[in-house]
Parts: structure tokens; C-alpha cells; sequence
């Protein structure tokens, strides 16, 4: 064998003899930033998350809930009831139109002025019993020592008024002071009586001393949820009478003409201006 056949064979097994190297890693895929990972737009066709205001069961409320009715279309807004806060509102101001101011009660001080806007009267006080009238279970010489069985209106057939039976409000006798009759006010006029947040629909139907307010029917006061007791019933405050001018309810004791008449005044009262 020849010298350079000898060591190319030396080094051939030396070769075979010497370790393998390992083979190249695997690419591995970039990892993403965990917030990018939330994303929903790394995850197709997910299921957007409506928000909690959205859910039908609580409904946004509106910022201003007067303004919102307002905004609405007026044949709208005339099919909701009226409510005390709305009666309230219109009534906060006072333009006196009495030329002095009522007492609530005898020998109490006279702060009660009769206010007055272009459709309505109005006064704040305290409410009295009256069962005057027809007397009924109620009404009568023995639970009302100061019964009267007359009252200043009468009804269709010219029997007075029932006082346990009709809603309705009683008005200062004509005097120096004011007049009812000179602001469009008289027998049957629709009225709307507020306590706290009630208000009901009554009409005008007594007349009561020339220097004291603030007195309505057993039947107002009950349907106020006032108690409706002659001798110790009534509240001593939080009254609010308004009578719209120039209104009439006939026959005077239809009290469901007096409510549908006094729903369409008031939601007119509110929403006008006058």
C-alpha cells in the first residue's frame, strides 16, 4: 500500500470515529404582548359585550324627566296624568290678586294670599272639614257640631250638595278682600286639590267665612287620604286649591265629568304659559 493511500484511509476513520453536531432548533412563533392577546380583535367572532344601561331590564333614565316630556309631541304628552310635582312647579310663584290675605283658622294670623294666573286661582293651606249639606252616615248634627244642612250651591234637582259623597271645595263668601266671582270662579268650577304627591279632581261647591281658607268635603278630604273625621280631622298644612277660570262642571255633582274635565285643565294649565 502506498504512503497516500495509507493516510487517506487514516483519516476517513477518524471521521466516522468523531461525534455528530446537533440539528438547527425550530423556529418558535413570536410571542404576543398579553394585552394585545385580550383584544377582541385577536378573537374572531366573538361576541361583542353589550353594556349594563343597554340591558332592556334597566333602562337608561332620562337626565330630566320634565324635559323629556316636554320634548314629546303635545297629543302625546296629553295622555299622561298629571302629576302633584307638575301641578306644583306651575304654582310656585305667587301674583296676589286677594287685596289682603286669609286666615286658616279663627284666631289665627292672616298669611294666606289668594294667588292668581291667567286660567287659574290658587291658594296654599291647610284643610277643614265640611259635611255640610244632605245629611248622610257621616254627616250630620251628631258628628258635626257645626253641621249646616244647606251648602251655597245645590244641585240638579235643588237639593243641597252631599258632602260625604262629592269631592269638592269650599271658597271665601265674597268680600273686600277678594271675590271669587270677579275671577271666573262660581258654583261647580273644576278644581284640583294637591296633597303630597295625590292630586284629585273636585269642583266648587260651598262658600265659607269671609276672612278664613282652606276647607274642602268629607269626600276631598278622604280621597287625599286626609282624615275626613268633622271634629278632629283635616291637616294643619300642605294644601294646594287650584281652580281653573271660567270652568263649569254640569250638573255639579257629576263628579266623573268633573275628573275628565279637570285632567284636560290641567295638562293644559302645565303645559301653557298662562
Amino acid at each position: 500500500m502506498s504512503r497516500v493511500r495509507s493516510l487517506t484511509l487514516a483519516m476517513a476513520g477518524v471521521a466516522l470515529l468523531a461525534p455528530s453536531a446537533p440539528p438547527a432548533a425550530a423556529p418558535q412563533p413570536r410571542a404576543e404582548p398579553a394585552a394585545r392577546r385580550a383584544h377582541p380583535a385577536a378573537v374572531p367572532h366573538a361576541r361583542p359585550v353589550t353594556p349594563r344601561y343597554a340591558d332592556p331590564a334597566t333602562p337608561r333614565r332620562a337626565a330630566d324627566p320634565a324635559a323629556a316630556r316636554h320634548s314629546r309631541p303635545a297629543a302625546e304628552r296629553s295622555a299622561d296624568p298629571v302629576s302633584a310635582a307638575d301641578l306644583l312647579g306651575r304654582v310656585r310663584a305667587c301674583t296676589p290678586v286677594s287685596r289682603g290675605r286669609y286666615r286658616t283658622d279663627h284666631g289665627a294670623r292672616s298669611t294666606v294670599p289668594v294667588c292668581g294666573t291667567r286660567d287659574a286661582v290658587f291658594w296654599k293651606a291647610d284643610m277643614d272639614i265640611d259635611c255640610d249639606g244632605r245629611p248622610g252616615r257621616h254627616c250630620n248634627a251628631r258628628t258635626d257640631p257645626h253641621f249646616s244642612a244647606s251648602t251655597a250651591f245645590a244641585q240638579s234637582d235643588g237639593r243641597p250638595l252631599s258632602a260625604e259623597e262629592l269631592p269638592y271645595v269650599v271658597v271665601p263668601a265674597p268680600s273686600a278682600a277678594w271675590d271669587y266671582r270677579s275671577h271666573g270662579v262660581r258654583g261647580g268650577s273644576v278644581a284640583a286639590v294637591v296633597y303630597r304627591d295625590r292630586v284629585r279632581y273636585a269642583v266648587v261647591g260651598d262658600t265659607g267665612p269671609r276672612d278664613i281658607i282652606g276647607e274642602a268635603s268629607y269626600a276631598a278630604a278622604e280621597s287625599l287620604g286626609i282624615d275626613p273625621d268633622p271634629r278632629a280631622g283635616g291637616t294643619p298644612s300642605g294644601v294646594t286649591y287650584i281652580v281653573f277660570k271660567d270652568s263649569e262642571v254640569t250638573p255639579v255633582e257629576d263628579h266623573e265629568s268633573a275628573v275628565t274635565k279637570g285632567k284636560r285643565l290641567a295638562r293644559e294649565f302645565v303645559d301653557g304659559d298662562g
